[in-house]
């Protein structure tokens, strides 16, 4: 049971890339599936213009030859310097019930933004403010229709809120904490 995260490079990986959240959520009737064709131009820099001012890595979680999570690691450098900021951003991500999973794969991240001298790491977001960002992590049997209801709920019982929460800090740029409440 061996876990692999592998930077990705050829059009077959990005392809299992783009498909993975699909597969992995396939039957929660809650899930709205993306588009793999528009998720592919976003992630060529042949076609998404971010790619001007950004870099990026893509990664894939394997367990035993099966694809078991992904990660998009996005240096915004316009972002950057705007803001005078060294992060790095993580997106797209997505992996099984695991937390050695998501660990791996958040730590992939962290490696490709040290390597470039980022001392902090953001996420998830995309190359731009105008890529998909956040993910849900409570309430995953509410339509939309059911989710204001919920945020309600979650405001008025603090003890039945779930944050996640990372926690970076130092020049290092480690993982300090995950906490869920």
């Amino acid at each position: 049971m061996t876990l692999q995260i592998r930077k990705i490079s050829t059009r077959k990986e990005f392809k299992t890339f783009a498909r993975f959240a699909n597969k992995l959520y396939e039957g929660n009737p809650y899930y709205v599936p993306s588009m793999p064709f528009d998720d592919l131009n976003t992630f060529d820099p042949k076609t998404n213009g971010a790619f001007d001012f950004c870099e990026a890595e893509f990664y894939l979680a394997y367990r035993n030859g099966e694809v078991v999570g992904r990660v998009a690691a996005i240096i915004n450098h316009k972002a950057n310097e705007a803001w005078k900021v060294k992060q790095v951003r993580f997106g797209w991500i997505d992996f099984i019930d695991d937390i050695n999973v998501s660990s791996a794969l958040l730590e992939a991240v962290a490696e490709f933004g040290r390597s470039h001298g980022m001392t902090q790491i953001v996420g998830p977001l995309g190359f731009t403010d105008f890529d998909p960002e956040g993910m849900l992590i409570a309430a995953m049997d509410l339509n939309s229709s059911q989710m204001s209801e919920m945020k309600v709920r979650l405001a008025d019982s603090p003890s039945s809120t779930t944050d996640l929460c990372f926690l970076f800090k130092g020049d290092d740029l480690k993982i300090d904490s995950w906490r869920f409440r």
